[in-house]
């Protein structure tokens, strides 16, 4: 019997739910691309420490998150600079994940 895979996101209502797979799809395809290269890195220096590949991922969640929620809510341009020292602050959560 095949084991189900476990999702990645578990939103509370629709929307979320649409919206966190929207982030990791997004994800899934910098890890693809390689771009940017400090995606990779980020999931496999967390997967080193011990997390699952869907823990790693909820992770680098977070740090997009940030950055899509600025440009949203706050109207901030993308700031790439930002999103890699999230990356590289990983698992310490960015500022409001706490």
């Amino acid at each position: 019997m095949k084991k189900k895979k476990e999702k990645i996101i578990q939103a509370d209502t629709e929307g979320g739910q649409r919206a966190g797979e929207a982030i990791v799809e997004v994800i899934e395809n910098q890890l693809a691309d390689n771009n940017p290269p400090e995606t990779k890195l980020t999931l496999e220096r967390l997967m080193t420490l011990g997390e699952s590949r869907e823990n790693a991922i909820r992770y680098i969640s977070t740090a997009l998150s940030v950055e899509i929620f600025g440009a949203l809510k706050h109207k901030e341009p993308y700031n790439n600079e930002r999103y890699l020292n999230n990356l590289k602050a990983l698992p310490k959560l960015p500022d409001g994940f706490e």
